[in-house]
């Protein structure tokens, strides 16, 4: 198997920056999900509740973070003063984040509610719940530092939308932070250690998933349209109690290693097969 593309996502919930190499840090991919959108009392924001957010186009910066958006003049963030830090709550997490002021009217003006805008300058003061070791970390990430999927199980879930008379979808629903080719659909069940080029990495727990893969913006216009699929589908071949699966996720246990499109990708561990995704 090799690595087809890798992915990372500056600001959660928002537009995907595609890459061709990334350094592999504790939490993540460096430069991912270090930005978030939360609501006045501190609360994470996502496509969930604010589609817009799927249509911000956001690229790192030497000083901080610049965001576009249909309609919207592109803004410029400076990376704000780690000193100042708010509190924040992510899922079953709470931690502090430093506040970046200056882009809270401009999110608040395109998603249409009041919001601020915080930087993770520090990720180690957020630890991995739930499938984990004491010591792992993770980034602005729902759960976990990486999501891996692969070109076999979304092409086995495309021909049974099809046949459903439905639209294939594309791997960008998910939002992957690495794509490998795969040798057959659902076999990534069943991996518990992976190395990726020079990167090895556990894996821990199945990806279930939720409305944001049936979101598909429009980059022109700003909306935003919703559908059925892939949920529809997925939930009847991959559900597994009161959930529908797509995908792996992953810890780093190599931390400073570089990834790169075409690495070799070599399972080094696996699991009895037909279990189901881990977690489920």
């Amino acid at each position: 198997m090799h690595l087809t593309s890798v992915h990372r996502y500056p600001l959660k919930s928002a537009r995907v920056e595609d890459l061709t190499s990334a350094v592999v840090e504790p939490w993540g991919l460096a430069g991912d999900r270090r930005w978030m959108v939360v609501d006045e009392a501190g609360g994470f924001l996502t496509a969930r509740e604010t589609r817009r957010l799927l249509t911000v186009l956001p690229r790192l910066t030497d000083i901080g973070l610049s965001l576009s958006a249909p309609g919207a003049e592109p803004l410029e963030v400076v990376r704000p003063d780690p000193r100042h830090q708010v509190p924040v709550e992510l899922w079953k997490s709470e931690f502090t984040a430093a506040e970046a002021p200056e882009a809270a009217r401009w999110l608040s003006d395109l998603l249409g509610r009041p919001v601020r805008l915080v930087h993770l300058d520090d990720p180690t003061r957020r630890p991995v719940t739930g499938f984990a070791r004491p010591e792992d970390r993770v980034n602005l990430a729902d759960g976990y530092p990486l999501l891996v999927t692969t070109q076999a199980s979304l092409a086995a879930l495309n021909d049974e939308i099809v046949a459903g008379g439905g639209a294939p979808v594309p791997m960008a629903r998910f939002r992957p932070s690495i794509v490998v080719d795969g040798d057959a659909p659902w076999t990534e069940d069943d991996w518990r250690l992976l190395r990726v080029g020079e990167a090895v990495f556990r894996a821990v727990k199945g990806c279930a998933r939720c409305v944001i893969t049936t979101l598909e913006p429009d980059l022109d216009t700003g909306e935003v349209a919703g559908g059925k699929e892939p949920l529809r589908t997925l939930a009847r071949v991959r559900r597994f109690g009161t959930k529908a699966w797509f995908g792996v996720n992953l810890i780093p246990d190599t931390p400073g290693a570089i990834i790169r499109a075409g690495d070799e990708v070599e399972v080094l561990e696996t699991a009895p097969s037909g279990a189901g995704p881990l977690g489920a």
